[in-house]
């Protein structure tokens, strides 16, 4: 346990950049222990909050009320993998690229890809519902996970789901538990279903003139007989701060671009490509380049990696925001967003899983200067009032935690809110897992 204010600072954040300081933190090595913990601050009202690597963007680890900070990252033991059922068993420290690599020794993947998978946890990828590209092709989370071990607010242990792929025992508590943001119960252990690794996969860059065009393909493609593992797009101001950072040889008349990956068994695969590439050639197509080595691919990939540091070299923070719309409806998003963004006088630019409609919205900022954070605010407003008219959703796989909650009654009708808050007081009556995180007052 960490009671000096200096070891548990270190312990207070996540990368929303937010932070707040804990009055303990547990570092926790097993079950028993978790349960002993949460039995303890439970019987003493005291809040706990659950963490992992704190790689989350939206204060959702954040001890806004002090407490304890229950850590799980000595929780990284990968308990089980069994090729034959095709799940693995692991503690929620366990990372994601840890365990990727276990499982592809056995020929299998895990579908979940967030970006930040070489640190971030299982742990945080279910308290989150995270995903990333892959989800367009294999899903979510949720759709990956089988069953979970947990403990309750009222320090309880329950064990949710089955071993198997089909099951309808009961009600679906894992699927509730995930995304719930260590809200509900804290969890020790998860059984995640796995997928065999693909023989082969292609990569295509597709650019177009504008984004109204790209997203037309979008369509195409989501609506045609291949689905691809990967579908990114990146917008006009996206673009033009990747060609301020480097040279990526594209042409002045390139105003959008897609990321596509198409995988699968090796015969086959380049009609599948064929497919998706004869989709994409809509109006407003200025070319479509294909990898024909694993080189060639990370050639291809060179601008959307160059993204991030070209968008740090730009201002010195950004807001971050995670929103989802119908595919048929990017347009119509990337649209509004540019006139809120010359309304209000803010920098936005866009990116993201176009196959999923799961747009980044990233508006550009310096927190010092109190009239250009304000415009952002109302910005941001508009963006998610935009968003909903739109028929979309709030949050895509960032979760809501802190930053976003204020806004979810925008979605969440009262009568639904009153529900989810009796639910929250059957697993955790006194309120002291994550409190003032995911659900508004």
């Amino acid at each position: 346990m960490l009671i000096d204010p200096a070891d548990c600072w270190a312990y207070g954040y996540d990368n929303s950049r937010l932070q707040a300081q804990p009055d303990a933190v547990v570092l926790a090595g097993t079950h028993e222990q978790v349960a002993a913990v949460v039995r303890l601050c439970n019987e003493a009202g005291v809040p706990l909050v659950a963490r992992g690597r704190g790689t989350g963007t939206t204060g959702a680890t954040v001890p806004v009320r002090g407490g304890v900070v229950l850590s799980l990252e000595r929780m990284s033991r990968i308990l089980a993998i069994e090729p034959l059922d095709r799940i693995a068993r692991v503690e929620p420290g366990v990372t994601n690229q840890a365990l990727q690599d276990a499982v592809a020794a056995h020929g299998f993947f895990w579908p979940p890809d967030p970006t930040s998978a070489a640190v971030c946890t299982i742990g945080g990828n279910l308290a989150c519902n995270a995903a990333g590209p892959r989800a367009v092709k294999y899903g979510t989370t949720r759709d990956n996970t089988l069953g979970l071990r947990a403990v309750t607010g009222g320090g309880e242990e329950i064990r949710t789901g089955v071993m198997t792929t089909k099951g309808v025992v009961g009600y679906d508590f894992t699927r509730l538990l995930i995304g719930s943001e260590g809200t509900l119960a804290v969890i020790t252990e998860a059984t995640l279903k796995l997928t065999p690794l693909p023989e082969a996969r292609h990569t295509l860059q597709a650019t177009y003139r504008s984004v109204g065009a790209a997203a037309a393909a979008v369509s195409a493609i989501m609506a045609g007989t291949v689905t691809p593992c990967a579908l990114g797009l990146v917008d006009r101001g996206a673009i033009d701060m990747i060609r301020g950072y480097q040279d990526l040889g594209l042409g002045d008349e390139v105003s959008a671009l897609l990321m596509i990956e198409v995988d699968g068994p090796r015969h086959g695969l380049d009609e599948a490509a064929d497919a998706v590439a004869a989709a994409a050639a809509v109006d407003g197509l200025v070319g479509i380049a294909r990898a024909s080595t694993a080189a060639a691919a990370r050639d291809l990939w060179r601008a959307r990696r160059a993204l991030s540091p070209a968008l740090r070299n730009v201002a010195p923070k950004k807001i971050n925001e995670d929103v989802v719309v119908p595919v048929s409806r990017i347009p119509a998003l990337i649209d509004g967003l540019g006139e809120l963004a010359a309304r209000h006088g803010i920098t936005v630019v866009n990116f993201g899983h176009a196959g999923n409609g799961n747009i980044h919205v990233n508006l550009l900022i310096d927190p010092n200067d109190a009239d250009e954070l304000a415009r952002a605010e109302r910005c941001l407003d508009g963006a998610f009032d935009l968003v909903l008219r739109l028929g979309g959703t709030l949050s895509g796989e960032h979760g809501i935690g802190l930053v976003k909650r204020d806004f979810v009654r925008r979605e969440i009708d009262p009568v639904t809110l009153r529900l989810m808050r009796d639910v929250k007081r059957q697993f955790d009556p006194k309120g002291i897992l994550n409190p003032d995180k995911s659900l508004p007052d």
